[in-house]
C-alpha cells in the first residue's frame, strides 16, 4: 500500500468529518483492546470514500469518509471472506469489525496489511505480464457463483450513466474536447447491452486499488462496489492503467467480445469524465488519472 501521508489529511467531500490518528487510537482501544498501544499513522491514498491508517506493522484501519460510503463498508465486511479464497491474488482480509463509537458515527474495519505499491499509468514495469495477471483476476472473479450476491454498484446498463456523464462534460467545458468525448460517449451507448447471466465484478478496478510487488500483481483492494451484474465495468483497467500495447493481452485473458469491450471503454470514459470536475482540486492523483483515461480513449479513436 501507499506511503505515509506527510502533507496532512485532505478532505474530498463537503460532508466529510475530521479523521486523524488520535480518533483511530481511541476507536481501536475501546473496540479491540489487544491492539491498543500500537502506533497509528495515516496513509496517503487516492481513495475517495475511505481513509486508511496503518496500525502497527501488520494491520490497517479503514474508515468511511462519509455516510454514503457506509453500505460499501458493510458489503466488504460481509463478502470479502467469501470471495478472497476463490481469487488468484490477495485481497483484504477482515480481522475486526468496528462499530460507531467515540464520536465516529459509522462502522469501520481492521484488515491485515498487504505489502505492495500502486502502479502508475504510463510507468508500468512489465505491462503485458500485468495485463495477463489482471485478466486472470477478472476471469476468476467472474467464475464465482453469483448466488445471493448483491447488485454491483456499476453493474447496470451503461445508459444509466447518461445524465451524470453529460452533466460532467458540460461542467468541464473547455477543459476537454467536448465534441470528441460526446461523440465517443454516444458511440459507447450504441453497443449491445449485456444479455447473459449477471456475474461478479469488482466495479472499481483502478490503479489505486491494485497493488504490485516486484512488477507482479500482488493484491486487489477496495471491494466496496463489488457485486453481480454486467462485468464490462472491470475492463476499465485497460485504459486507466494499461498502455495500448498491452490491452490485447488483457482482453484475451478476460475473453471480452466486441460488445463487451465497447461497453468497458464507455464505462472508462464515463467514470473519468464524472470524476474529473469533482476531484479536480481535492484529489490530484485521481484527476490526473482521469485526464489520462480520456486522452487514451481519444487517441485510440483516431
Amino acid at each position: 500500500m501507499s506511503d505515509i501521508d506527510s502533507r496532512g489529511p485532505r478532505k474530498m467531500h463537503a460532508d466529510e468529518p475530521d479523521l486523524d490518528a488520535a480518533l483511530v487510537r481511541r476507536l481501536v482501544a475501546r473496540r479491540f483492546p489487544r491492539w491498543a498501544g500500537l502506533p497509528v499513522r495515516r496513509l496517503a491514498s487516492s481513495g475517495t470514500e475511505n481513509a486508511m491508517f496503518r496500525l502497527g506493522t501488520d494491520l490497517v484501519v479503514r474508515l468511511p469518509r462519509r455516510a454514503a460510503a457506509v453500505p460499501d463498508v458493510r458489503r466488504e465486511q460481509r463478502w470479502l471472506s467469501r470471495l478472497g479464497p476463490l481469487l488468484p491474488v490477495a485481497v483484504p482480509e477482515p480481522l475486526g469489525v468496528g462499530e460507531p463509537d467515540e464520536g465516529f458515527p459509522w462502522p469501520w474495519s481492521v484488515y491485515r496489511w498487504l505489502d505492495g505499491r500502486n502502479p502508475v499509468a504510463g510507468a508500468v514495469e512489465d505491462p503485458r505480464s500485468l495485463a495477463g495477471e489482471l485478466g486472470a483476476f477478472v476471469r476468476a472473479l467472474r467464475r464465482i457463483p453469483p448466488r445471493d450476491g448483491p447488485a454491483g454498484y456499476r453493474g447496470g446498463p451503461l445508459r444509466d450513466r447518461g445524465e451524470p456523464t453529460r452533466a460532467a462534460v458540460a461542467e468541464l467545458g473547455a477543459r476537454v474536447d467536448t465534441e470528441a468525448v460526446t461523440a465517443l460517449w454516444r458511440e459507447a451507448l450504441r453497443a449491445p447491452e449485456h444479455t447473459g447471466e449477471p456475474v461478479w465484478a469488482h466495479g472499481d478496478l483502478t490503479p489505486g486499488n491494485v497493488l504490485v510487488h516486484g512488477g507482479r500483481l500482488s493484491a486487489v483492494i477496495d471491494f466496496g462496489t463489488a457485486g453481480v451484474g454486467d462485468p464490462a465495468v472491470d475492463l476499465v483497467v485497460a485504459w486507466n492503467l494499461l498502455p495500448s500495447s498491452a490491452r490485447d493481452v488483457f482482453r484475451e485473458a478476460v475473453g471480452a467480445d466486441d460488445a463487451e469491450w465497447a461497453r468497458g471503454r464507455g464505462w472508462a470514459l464515463s467514470i473519468a469524465l464524472v470524476a474529473l470536475p469533482y476531484y479536480w482540486d481535492t484529489n490530484p492523483a485521481l484527476a490526473d488519472n482521469s485526464r489520462h483515461v480520456i486522452a487514451e480513449i481519444l487517441a485510440e479513436a483516431r
